[in-house]
């Protein structure tokens, strides 16, 4: 039997909640890796304008 797998689009606000609760369990990797993410998407949002 396959896994089912399903694609999942979060939104700025989910990944701000994210970065909150990895700064609050002091979880240094996800924060960095959250982070990255913001970033994307900061310079995604920029080519668009």
């Amino acid at each position: 039997m396959q896994p089912s797998t399903s694609r999942v689009n979060l939104t700025l606000d989910d990944y701000l909640v994210l970065l909150n609760v990895a700064v609050q369990a002091g979880d240094k990797k996800w924060q960095k890796e959250i982070t990255r993410k913001l970033e994307r998407i900061a310079r995604f949002e920029a080519a668009k304008a």
